[in-house]
């Protein structure tokens, strides 16, 4: 299923969180004991999830999972002592999936980790979604650029489009990579 790190200035708590997650099959779970370890074994590691403290030495866990999330989009579920407002939203803005209060429970811990996942998931797939829909609005802004171009030399709108087209199949180029060539030449 992938690695999940977990981490906690305190070993028992790694010990503990490391045996709550163990029926969820990870390939390995690597342990840290602070944000800077977490960083760097996030990168080195690549986990899948990542479980973590937010109070610890050297760099504190919002802190760390803010550096992790600007590499890598991973879900990330905190542990806390202390569940002030302002450090809920410092969660939030970090991008942190959920947010659990110690002492950690296992039932606590696997529904964290079940929301978290599926809110990664569901992110993921939105932010895929508005990825191809940029793309695509790309594209057509380019194609309509071209074919005024082609317009303005003469040609119908369908005219213009279908020749468009029939460059793109004969040179087996997408219709992207002819409309910016068509405006490389006329530009």
């Amino acid at each position: 299923m992938g690695i999940a790190l977990i981490v906690d200035d305190e070993p028992l708590i790694r010990r503990q969180v490391s045996e709550i997650i163990a029926d969820y099959g990870f390939s390995e779970i690597v342990e840290a004991s602070n944000g800077s370890e977490a960083v760097t074994l996030a990168e080195a590691k690549q986990p899948v999830l990542i479980v973590m403290d937010v109070s610890m030495p050297v760099l504190d866990g919002i802190s760390a999972a803010e550096k992790i999330v600007k590499n890598r989009a991973v879900p990330i579920v905190m542990l806390t002592g202390t569940g002030d407002a302002d450090t809920v939203e410092r969660a939030r803005q970090a991008g942190i999936m959920n947010y659990i209060m110690k002492p950690v429970h296992a039932e606590q811990l696997h529904a964290a980790i079940s929301l978290a996942i599926h809110q990664f998931v569901e992110v993921s797939s939105l932010r895929d979604e508005v990825d191809k829909l940029t793309e695509s609005l790309e594209t057509r802004k380019l194609v309509d650029r071209a074919k005024a171009l082609l317009i303005r030399n003469g040609l119908s709108e369908p005219e213009a489009y279908r020749k468009m087209q029939k460059i793109a199949m004969d040179k087996r180029k997408s219709m992207k990579e002819v409309a910016e060539a068509i405006l490389l030449m006329e530009g």
